[in-house]
């Protein structure tokens, strides 16, 4: 895989100026950012939901532990993830559309999101 510096992959918080920037060169006001939950680690930024799947992948993850979602900082904790990507499109796992349908994969994704990414501070 190329190298692609606007995908970092997370084992541990991210620092509030990586954040930032990830942002500001995105979307401004929301990051896209993918979560193995097996690895626990999260790949986070890029246009796309693939791009930061495809790191995963490339560092040994397997897709069926990855699910898609968007940070949006400067939104309450309950509001500052949406978790919703095309990547989530998995009929045979029982969840048909982009958002993820099973509540414990939502908690399991909110739990990272709270430990390596934020609860929606402000940047």
């Amino acid at each position: 895989m190329k190298h692609r510096p606007d995908v970092l992959i997370l084992d541990h918080r991210i620092p509030e100026e990586n954040l930032r920037r990830l942002a500001k060169d995105g979307f401004g006001d929301m990051v896209k950012y993918v979560v193995d939950l097996e690895r626990r680690i999260i790949a986070i930024g890029g246009q796309l939901h693939a791009d930061a799947e495809e790191a995963l992948l490339a560092s040994g993850s397997r897709q069926e532990d990855l699910w898609g979602a968007n940070y949006l900082p400067g939104k309450a904790p309950e509001e500052c993830i949406e978790f919703s990507s095309l990547i989530n499109i998995r009929p045979a796992r029982a969840n048909p559309g982009m958002e993820i349908a099973d509540p414990a994969i939502r908690d399991k994704v909110r739990d990272l999101t709270y430990r390596m990414i934020g609860r929606g501070e402000n940047l």
